[in-house]
């Protein structure tokens, strides 16, 4: 009562000038509306900068080509057929006619790789998709599983398109586990020549891109048999391999002898990419066609490689293949930005009810809304700055060959594609629901963006198991820590977890619930690691007690919900880190103000869609848990408040968006055009 009486003279007097030493002073009002960032355009303008990639130019010259290129933007309804043919034409177009060279891209400077597929992508995904066949998977495993004779002889057909082809790994009966793959490659000495088999139906190739219509070759990936090289005569299996394979004639475009190709049919979504499934019966390629930078056979029979198990030999064979998987995690996040863009746009555009007696509000000033859409926001944002690093990491990777990068880039990769593509799937529903009626009709892209992208979470190495990948790393990492061994630098927080992060919460800081503590970026980042350290330590001692009765693989299986949690947790302290990394790092004090803002609910929103965790080891009392729900209520007000400018640093064009109702301006008079009126 006595600080109200004090703060109702001083307002009830706001002319009288302060006592003196009186702390006490008027100062204009911080809250509401008042806070909305000040030019708004070019706080726009500069976040946008700041956010553009260093090979923007390249995007908006793609963006150009296709908007001046009707005949090359794909109709809202398409049959399949037609699909696939304005795919492949596009592709086409976009290296013979736009000049674009993808492969040498990819080889030179990945960054620049994975901005022309972000651009195809935003045309149509199953252009991004389509490409990222030919080059990532077809181009990939030739330039980066073969050796110099390869190269030579193919780089240049791939990369102009003269030899489209395709990636045959998946298989039936096996897709994840590929060490289980059971088509066969067995070298004749006699002829010097491999014969390529499908011994059974569960392992036709199967899902297999450009596979069905385009592909000429394809890196067929089987079991290396080698005849009276085994105990007693037998054959000698030295593991799965990688063939270049023709499918059919290069001039007549015939499917080739012993050669079965099938379609896989009309899929959910990605129409525009052909899937096939293929059946080999004795199908002989010269031993040449062997991609052998980690496994050669001699025109004698013999087998070499400079690694020496057939796990480490595989383990290098798929470690190369990781492109693709920073592909999709850096173009998913592009899928997310156009499907927060349609939603945020749309939510300002359409207004419903109101006070009484006053004009109708703007859908995003109900409080329910704001829940949907800014934390989405807020996630877009996260997640491009996460995804620039680790295309960075990679294109550092693949310039130094440094093995610890490797290692890092492998897992961190497996984290954010898993991660990424999951909660973009999720939203883009959200995002749906969020437009009502009007965000169910085709146009307006949300079934597209939802059916095209969905896909996303299991090629390139299902989700449930790359986070698999991520939390059996960390807990290597963990077992290095008491070892004395060193850590990997995405994991180097890890190095204090057993000390600062497992001691007893101090019960102080616990109840800390000032809105300047709970927006300090080190409590958010301490409470990120704090959770994954926890996760660590406990998911570590129950599998050491589970595998004393179940072994190593039923104590797995028993824990794998808290290995997935974990790993997810690990992720989400990377994409935190990061951000407020990129926040610090801005030159522009306004957008930096704003970044701060977005970051500041990104992570308190997370820590409270967790607060159970928090709560259950006392790392939060309850009233810093209920202080956290409230600002998390009011942060996602005041990203409202700019929220036009955030989607706006976007820099989304109109030929990318599409949806009448995600335009900047007339999207009512589009909409109504689009239908008759």
């Amino acid at each position: 009562m006595r600080r109200l009486r004090r703060l109702s003279l001083h307002l009830l007097q706001p002319a009288a000038p302060p006592a003196p030493g009186d702390q006490l002073a008027l100062a204009a009002c911080a809250g509401g509306r008042a806070r909305r960032v000040e030019g708004g355009a070019d706080v726009a303008a500069a976040l946008a900068a700041y956010l553009r990639g260093r090979h923007r130019a390249t995007q908006m010259r793609l963006f150009d080509f296709f908007r001046a290129r009707p005949d090359l933007q794909t109709p809202v309804e398409l049959a399949t057929a037609a699909h696939r043919e304005l795919c492949y034409r596009q592709l086409c177009a976009l290296v013979r006619e736009a000049g674009v060279r993808p492969l040498t891209l990819m080889d030179s400077d990945p960054a620049e790789y994975f901005a022309v597929m972000e651009a195809a992508g935003g045309a149509d995904i199953s252009l991004g998709v389509k490409l990222g066949v030919q080059y990532s998977l077809w181009g990939g495993s030739v330039i980066n599983l073969g050796t110099k004779k390869h190269r030579d002889k193919y780089f240049d057909g791939i990369d102009n398109l003269d030899y489209p082809g395709c990636f045959a790994m998946t298989e039936l009966h096996h897709g994840s586990n590929v060490q289980a793959l059971q088509t066969t490659a067995t070298f004749d000495p006699v002829t010097d020549e491999f014969i390529i088999n499908t011994p059974n139906d569960g392992a036709i190739k199967w899902w297999i891109g450009n596979a069905a219509v385009h592909g000429k070759f394809a890196t067929v990936f089987a079991r290396l048999i080698l005849p009276l090289q085994g105990k007693g005569g037998e054959p000698a299996d030295m593991g799965i391999h990688a063939f270049i394979v023709p499918t059919r004639d290069h001039e007549t475009h015939a499917i080739l002898p012993g050669i079965e190709i099938n379609d896989c049919g009309h899929k959910i979504g990605l129409n525009g990419v052909d899937n096939g499934a293929l059946r080999f019966r004795s199908v002989r390629i010269p031993r040449d066609n062997l991609l052998n930078r980690f496994g050669d056979v001699s025109r004698d029979g013999k087998y070499t490689s400079s690694l020496p198990t057939i796990n480490k030999r595989f383990a290098a064979t798929l470690g190369e293949l990781v492109g693709g998987r920073v592909g999709i995690a850096y173009c998913s996040v592009g899928v997310l930005k156009v499907a927060v863009t349609i939603a945020v746009r749309y939510a300002l555009l359409r207004h419903q009810f109101g006070p009484p007696k006053q004009p109708e509000i703007s859908v995003l000033d109900y409080q329910s809304h704001q829940n949907k859409l800014m934390p989405m926001l807020a996630s877009s944002y996260a997640f491009h700055f996460a995804t620039v690093m680790l295309v960075d990491k990679y294109s550092e990777m693949k310039k130094t060959n440094d093995e610890d990068l490797i290692a890092d880039v492998h897992v961190l990769s497996s984290g954010l594609k898993a991660y990424i593509t999951s909660y973009t799937a999720k939203s883009i529903s959200i995002c749906r629901e969020a437009c009502g009626g009007h965000g169910y009709a085709a146009v307006n892209r949300f079934g597209a963006l939802r059916n095209d992208h969905d896909i996303f979470q299991t090629f390139e190495g299902d989700n449930t198991v790359l986070l698999q990948q991520v939390a059996g790393d960390l807990l290597k990492q963990y077992q290095e820590k008491f070892k004395g061994g060193t850590l990997s630098v995405t994991w180097n927080y890890l190095r204090d977890s057993m000390g600062t992060y497992l001691a007893q919460p101090n019960p102080v800081t616990a109840r800390w619930e000032g809105e300047d503590h709970l927006r300090d970026p080190n409590f958010q980042l301490d409470a990120f690691r704090y959770r994954t350290s926890r996760l660590l330590h406990s998911v570590a001692a129950r599998l050491q007690k589970h595998s004393k009765t179940l072994g190593s693989f039923g104590a797995w299986n028993r824990c794998l919900n808290h290995l997935l949690t974990l790993a997810e947790s690990h992720i989400e302290s990377v994409i935190l880190a990061k951000f407020i990394e990129s926040v610090k790092s801005c030159p522009d004090e306004k957008t930096r103000e704003a970044l701060k803002l977005v970051c500041d609910l990104y992570a308190l929103d997370r820590i409270w869609k967790d607060i159970g965790t928090y709560r259950n080891v006392d790392y939060v009392a309850p009233n810093k848990a209920k202080a956290i729900h409230k600002l998390t209520d009011y942060l996602s007000y005041q990203v409202r408040l700019v929220a036009r400018e955030l989607i706006d640093a976007f820099d989304l064009p109109d030929l990318i968006i599409r949806a009448p109702i995600g335009m900047q301006s007339e999207a009512y008079a589009q909409y109504t055009q689009y239908v008759g009126f």
